[in-house]
């Protein structure tokens, strides 16, 4: 029977280290990989044929080794993108190289035959997107900020007049920059006079800014739901630009229907963990103040008060699939 857990991530991931820890001392076997170590840090041979209908073969690391078939379950994290290993090669051959590797060893690594992923690479990257979510979001009954996304300053600025104060975010993060430094653009108010034709150069994200009393972080693990009210001492719009340690938390009890709509939207992207940012009106006490923000399908808890907690629910999921339980 398969029993082991593959943990899919970058060196450096407190997150998964919680996770991994919780899982040692329940005695699962736990192997770590990262994709973009390929070369003599990370072998492998992956074979498949007539007879033999599912990949087989062994992956190996400096310290782990493993075989393809014992792998009950996949915790997908953050790996270090392909393209890292092969930066000191001219562009075509890195882009070659990168792209070998991300099919070639990501092909396998993402199709483990029975193994149970939390979440799914494919997943993730379909839920990953604004657009989707929030289109999502309100079909599901959830309240969502109204929202354009455009590249049009006349668009821009009707959108302003009706629904004044409006908010800007980005869809993504920003990429790192030639010397490797990264950097973050945060939610912000933006004024109608400031629209320009360069807003035609590509695509951005306007949203009515929602009076809110608070931010909520809920974290959902298969059936188990985790809330925390987040409040920046300064009344930051966006609590993410300051300090996280400043942070003020508070336990919420989630609405029932807002819980419910939460397990149908993981259903819908066939997602079994997600983090959900919501805004919140009044006391939160009602269905009716929650105001859907976005859904990360693979995102940071670690640093939240209930972090073991969470840890226990990430461990105890995990631990079902290698003991033929497969997800709760």
């Amino acid at each position: 029977m398969a029993s082991t857990v593959l943990v899919v991530t970058a060196l450096e991931d407190v997150t998964a280290d919680c996770v991994i820890a919780a899982l040692n001392e329940r005695e699962v076997p736990v192997v770590r990989v990262d994709p973009a170590d390929i070369g003599p840090g990370l072998t492998f041979g992956a074979r498949i044929g007539a007879g033999a209908p599912a990949w087989a073969g062994r992956l190996v690391t400096g310290s782990r080794e493993v075989e393809l078939g014992e792998v009950a379950a996949v915790y997908y994290r953050r790996p270090t993108p392909y393209a890292a290993r092969y930066q000191h090669l001219p562009t075509q051959q890195r882009d070659f190289a990168a792209a070998e590797a991300r099919h070639g060893l990501g092909g396998v690594l993402n199709h483990l035959h029975g193994a149970f992923y939390v979440n799914h690479p494919s997943a993730v990257t379909a839920a990953d997107f604004k657009p989707a979510q929030l289109q999502l979001a309100a079909q599901l009954g959830l309240t969502i900020p109204p929202t354009l996304v455009t590249n049009d300053t006349e668009q821009a600025a009707k959108f302003a007049a009706d629904h004044g104060p409006v908010i800007y975010k980005t869809f993504r993060g920003l990429p790192r920059d030639e010397d490797g430094h990264t950097g973050a653009i945060w939610a912000q108010r933006v004024a109608p006079n400031t629209f320009d034709d360069s807003l035609a150069v590509t695509a951005h994200l306007f949203q009515a800014e929602i009076p809110k009393t608070g931010d909520v972080r809920v974290t959902v693990v298969g059936r188990r739901v985790f809330a925390q009210q987040i409040a920046a001492p300064d009344g930051a719009l966006d609590w993410r630009r300051g300090n996280w340690d400043a942070l003020l938390h508070a336990p919420i009890p989630v609405p029932a229907v807002i819980e419910a709509a939460l397990h149908s939207y993981l259903s819908a992207f066939g997602l079994v963990f997600g983090c959900f940012d919501f805004a919140v009106t009044g006391d939160g006490q009602e269905s009716g103040d929650w105001t859907f923000i976005e859904c990360n399908p693979n995102g940071q808890w670690g640093w939240l008060p209930d972090a073991d907690d969470i840890t226990t629910a990430f461990a105890d999921f995990l631990s079902t699939s290698t003991e033929g339980g497969g997800a709760r």
